[in-house]
């Protein structure tokens, strides 16, 4: 397609990694992505494949079904997979985030349970932490749970859920008593809970593949031993799990400017204007050049992140600067390649189109770049 990604791998196995995510990415997936976010299908038939490639555990141990890689190869393996479908790059990425708090944060009884159900390829999760009213702010969480015997009872409704009505299950944060600090617990709830349903699928501007509903709890009623963690833990599970999801949004925003990156590139190898192909204007390489800055800086930003957490370091300023980064660079490069397609990008024949409809939610959710420069602010001011 016109660019190739110079990656330096850590070992044999990750090169194998990487190699059969982007053959799948490109034979398999990439042939159906046009017509499904055309009509905003739910790609079942995508996780599923990826499922049964080992593809969706990548990070997580052997011993539950996990892959035992580090995230500087998971994150790569997603960004391969969101170069050719953006919308299946978030799927994967809010999955893994799900079996990142159950691992991290649950008991043993509870991840010989469910982790190996998660990891297993054959179940996808949702994360329901958003709700109307409290997006960034996670304190303002009203959904209640309130212990009623062995089970708790749960009422309220989480607002902007990827993969709402179609998860396998959900990791459910909700307020166990009113203290702001301690009073979110979070738990798992597998689809089928009675008293748990969902809203329509919201129309979006892209990311259509992306199913997002509402998830409605009315006195759903979810079994003690379904809590993750301690009781009155959630907002650290939350905030501690937001930190390895930023990092798989800066993954997905690096794969969309790969890809769009890669149409310019090509598009200026064949297009010819006053006699010569536009790529021989200089005016027209050195957009491009500064694509492909933009799309370096996006990976090395989120590599180093990765690295820092695989080495267990600190790496919550890092997580914010790569998600800050590569967001902001996905747009400017989304943009630009509409332009360098010109009449042509600015159609729907051509992806451009999508992917810069695609990139503007990198910018808005596991935290707002705004939320990314206070915890960037604050973490250099501390």
């Amino acid at each position: 397609m016109g660019t190739t990604v110079d990656r330096l791998l850590p070992s044999e196995e990750a090169e194998e990694l990487l190699a059969l995510a982007r053959e799948i990415a490109t034979k398999e997936l990439a042939p159906q992505v046009a017509q499904a976010e055309e009509r905003g299908e739910f790609p079942e038939a995508a996780y599923r494949l990826l499922g049964r490639s080992g593809l969706l555990s990548l990070p997580f141990p052997e011993e539950y079904g996990g892959g035992n890689q580090p995230y500087e190869v998971y994150l790569q393996v997603v960004e391969e997979i969101a170069t050719v479908w953006p919308s299946v790059g978030v799927g994967t990425s809010v999955h893994t985030l799900t079996a990142n708090v159950v691992e991290v944060n649950a008991s043993t009884e509870l991840k010989d349970v469910w982790l190996s159900r998660m990891l297993s390829g054959d179940w996808i999760g949702a994360y329901c932490l958003s709700e109307p009213q409290a997006g960034s702010d996670v304190s303002g969480i009203r959904t209640s749970a309130r212990r009623d015997g062995d089970e708790y009872v749960v009422k309220g409704t989480k607002q902007w859920i990827s993969n709402g009505s179609c998860a396998d299950y959900y990791v459910l944060f909700a307020r166990t008593s009113e203290d702001p600090k301690r009073g979110l617990s979070a738990f798992v709830v597998p689809d089928g809970t009675p008293g748990m349903s969902f809203g329509a699928p919201e129309k979006k501007m892209g990311l259509s593949c992306d199913v997002t509903t509402q998830v409605l709890f009315d006195d759903a009623r979810v079994p003690a031993a379904q809590l993750i963690g301690e009781e009155g833990a959630g907002m650290r599970v939350a905030l501690s799990a937001l930190d390895a999801g930023r990092l798989g949004i800066a993954a997905v925003a690096t794969g969309i400017a790969q890809g769009a990156l890669a149409q310019a590139v090509a598009h200026a190898r064949e297009r010819e204007q006053f006699g010569k192909k536009i790529g021989e204007f200089q005016g027209l390489q050195f957009l491009l050049a500064d694509m492909a800055a933009d799309v370096e800086r996006s990976r090395a930003s989120y590599l180093h992140a990765a690295r820092l957490k695989d080495a267990g370091r600190p790496y919550s300023r890092q997580a914010s600067v790569a998600k800050l980064t590569a967001s902001d660079a996905a747009m400017r490069v989304t943009n630009d390649a509409v332009q360098v397609l010109g009449g042509s990008g600015y159609t729907r024949e051509y992806p451009v189109e999508r992917m810069f409809r695609d990139a503007k939610v990198t910018q808005i959710f596991e935290g707002t770049n705004q939320i990314q420069r206070m915890v960037i602010g604050r973490d250099l001011l501390r």
